[in-house]
Formats: C-alpha cells, sequence, structure tokens
C-alpha cells in the first residue's frame, strides 16, 4: 500500500502544471463555499439572534388556537392562572432554560389628549422579560436607565414611529384606552418612559407596558396571560428542548381531550425563518457547484492520464501487475489530487475570514444600522466540506481508473507504440 502511494505521489508531481490546474481548481471550490458559508451563516446567526434575544425568546407556549388568531389579539383565548401554574411547574424545573417571561399582548387605542392612534401592546414583567430578551434594553432609545428597571408601573413604552407621530417624548403623559373580554372600556392614564426602535420598519406598532397595569386595564380577575416565552441556554438545544417540552405538555388536555397548550419555535412565529431557509438552500447549492467542479476537475486529469499512460499501463500488465494494483494506483492519484486540494483550500479559506474580520466591514439590515460583519465557519463544517472533496474525487477517479485496470497488456502496448 506505501508503494502504491509513493508511485501515486510521484505521477501527480510528474504532471506537475496538469495537478497544478487541477488543485486549483479545487482550491477556488472550497474557497467558494468557505467563505460563502461562513459569510451567510454568519448573517443568519446573528439576525436570528437578534430576534430571539429582543422579541421572540427561542420558544413560547400559548394557549391552543392562540397563534392562528394571534393578529387579532384574542384575549378570550389567554391562559387561566392554574394553566400557567402548571406551564410554570414544568419551566422551573428544566434543565435546558435560562429564563421564562409571561406576557399578555392587547390592543388599545394611545391618545396624546389631541391625537389618538391605535397601538399593539406586550405587558411584561421587567425583570423576567429582561432575562429572557437581553437585547430589548439595546433597542430602546436612552437605554436602561442607572438603577431602575426599563419599566415601572404606571409607565409606557412607545414604539419609534408612533413617539415621532404623536410628538411624544420621555416623561409624557398619554391615555391608553382598551376593550376587555366582556366588552367594556376602559382607560388608564400612563407616562412615556422610553421610545423602543421597532424590528419590523416604520410600519411597526408595538410598545410596551408593565404587566401589572395591562391586567388593570383589561379588569382581568385571575392572572391569566397571552403568552410564556422562553430562553434556552443554547439555541442549538432547541431541537431537544422542543421535544422535551412538547412532552411535559402533552398529558394537559381540555375534556374533549384536546391539548391545551401550544409550544412555537421562533421559526413557527417570524417571517424571517423563510429567509434562514433560503440561506441554507443558497449554501447547499454552492456545495453543489463545489461537488460539480471536483468530478469534472478530477474526472478530467484522471482520463488524460490513462489515455497518455497507455503504454506505461501495458507494460505493468506485461510485467505480471495485478489489475486491483493499477486500479489502486489510479485512484491513489484521485485521493491525493483531492486531499492537496482539500488541505489547501481550508488554508486559503480560513486565512480569507481572518482577512474579513479583520478588515472591519460593517453594513446595515433593515432597521438595523452599522452591524459589524463577523464571519466565522464551523470545524465541523469544514470536515465536512473536506470529506465531501475527497468522496468526490474518488468517485470521479474510479471510472479511468477502472477503464486503466480492464486494459489487456497486449492491446495496451500496441496502443502506447503508436
Amino acid at each position: 500500500m506505501s508503494n502504491i502511494a509513493k508511485i501515486a505521489l510521484r505521477n501527480v508531481l510528474r504532471y506537475r502544471r496538469r495537478s497544478l490546474m487541477t488543485t486549483a481548481l479545487i482550491v477556488i471550490g472550497m474557497l467558494l463555499v468557505i467563505v460563502f458559508s461562513g459569510v451567510l451563516n454568519s448573517f443568519k446567526d446573528m439576525m436570528v439572534g437578534t430576534l430571539t434575544d429582543s422579541m421572540l425568546g427561542h420558544l413560547q407556549i400559548h394557549g391552543k388556537g392562540y397563534v392562528n388568531s394571534i393578529d387579532n389579539l384574542p384575549l378570550h383565548l389567554n391562559m387561566g392562572e392554574a394553566q400557567v401554574r402548571d406551564v410554570q411547574k414544568i419551566l422551573d424545573g428544566h434543565e435546558a432554560l435560562v429564563a421564562y417571561s409571561p406576557r399578555i399582548k392587547l390592543g388599545a387605542m394611545l391618545s396624546n389628549f389631541e391625537q389618538t392612534t391605535s397601538i399593539r401592546l406586550m405587558a411584561v414583567l421587567p425583570e423576567m422579560e429582561i432575562q429572557t430578551c437581553p437585547g430589548l434594553v439595546g433597542r430602546l432609545k436612552e437605554k436602561q436607565r442607572e438603577g431602575r428597571p426599563f419599566l415601572q408601573p404606571g409607565e409606557l413604552i412607545l414604539p419609534e414611529n408612533l413617539a415621532r407621530g404623536l410628538n411624544l417624548k420621555t416623561g409624557d403623559e398619554v391615555v391608553l384606552v382598551s376593550t376587555n373580554q366582556d366588552g367594556s372600556v376602559n382607560g388608564a392614564s400612563l407616562r412615556v418612559a422610553d421610545v423602543v426602535e421597532s424590528m419590523m420598519g416604520p410600519a411597526g406598532r408595538d410598545g410596551y407596558l408593565h404587566l401589572e397595569d395591562a391586567r388593570e386595564l383589561l379588569r382581568l380577575e385571575e392572572e391569566e396571560i397571552s403568552e410564556i416565552a422562553i430562553r434556552l441556554r443554547q439555541l442549538d438545544d432547541l431541537d431537544d428542548a422542543q421535544k422535551s417540552l412538547t412532552g411535559g405538555l402533552q398529558p394537559f388536555a381540555n375534556k374533549k381531550g384536546q391539548p391545551l397548550f401550544e409550544l412555537h419555535t421562533w421559526a413557527d412565529l417570524s417571517p424571517f425563518s423563510s429567509i434562514a431557509t433560503s440561506v441554507d438552500l443558497l449554501i447547499a447549492t454552492v456545495k453543489i457547484v463545489l461537488v460539480a467542479i471536483v468530478l469534472v476537475s478530477v474526472l478530467n486529469v484522471m482520463m488524460m492520464s490513462v489515455y497518455e499512460r497507455v503504454g506505461e499501463i501495458g507494460t505493468m500488465a506485461a510485467m505480471g501487475t495485478l489489475p486491483s494494483r493499477i486500479l489502486g494506483l489510479f485512484m491513489a492519484e484521485g485521493f491525493i489530487l483531492a486531499l492537496l486540494g482539500a488541505l489547501a483550500g481550508n488554508v486559503i479559506g480560513i486565512t480569507v475570514l481572518y482577512g474579513l474580520n479583520a478588515a472591519d466591514i460593517h453594513f446595515s439590515f433593515s432597521r438595523m444600522k452599522n452591524i459589524l460583519l463577523r464571519v466565522s465557519v464551523d470545524p465541523y463544517e469544514l470536515v465536512t466540506i473536506s470529506l465531501m472533496v475527497i468522496v468526490v474525487g474518488l468517485i470521479s477517479s474510479l471510472l479511468p481508473s477502472l477503464k486503466a485496470a480492464r486494459l489487456e497488456p497486449v492491446e495496451a502496448l500496441r496502443r502506447g507504440g503508436e
């Protein structure tokens, strides 16, 4: 085996120009995949992190049917006090969870005593919300105030566009008017505590108020909530945590045997999940291009090698070299070419990624401005790409190797002498 490897390496070095061109094509393909994958995956992870850290959390629990009617903010589908306690018992003992936050979602009319407009509100407990969505404070215009929670009872955080449209600033007094479940109307006077940047662009109308104020405004007799947002220790644990929590919630059912709760991931609740899926498809497409490059490059060089070395193959066969050893020799040459290309591609690709990070490239996306690009690639991804290149290199060299191994010695010597 070692002799075959030495001879194969010698043959690869003997045809230096052809081997260099083949290796260069493989390197270009590897570089394309590593850089493209690194940049797009980093962009996707950053967007997912922004959404989950500042608004959605990693998972959310709702009452059955709530998400299907979420645009209407249905108060009658809120989880009751007893249901909330059941869910909290499951969450409190779960190892994968870092924090969770109960919320009430409601619609209301907002007035500055001169103008009135509609607003969507999320009522939260500040201490629990900031642990579940630590990026929320970064969206506030005045950020977190020294020694105070970002939101207190009697305070309201307005979306940026509404604050601008109503000419409201921190400290101004406003009135909220909302309709509760039985159709009665109630109002509350609140003070603007801060302004939050919208995640949904200029049309965003989502603000925040304290959970106690929401219960008073809606005249809720029980401590019911609309949803529970959950933060995991690691986003990679999402699938396992979803299965575990689904199993924990499954025993809770109504009188008809239907489940009382629904568990949704961030991807189920955000339109950005389609963009994340498109990113994965783009990366897969680039990998297919890499496979095509390696397949064509190695196949071409190995076919040329067989045709140019017919006489040499005939001599080896006439001397008693077994077809299996001839097959192994040419397969080894294809393996070496793919291996060299994979190693060089990894080195150059990682170097380019380090260069991109050193360049401190900034970009803007939607409402997020001046974002610093930080690219990286998973070592597992590098190993996968390298193995894919080597395997494809071996497969593409199989046909020329079989052709060389099946040549008859006499015919090969005759064709080699022509």
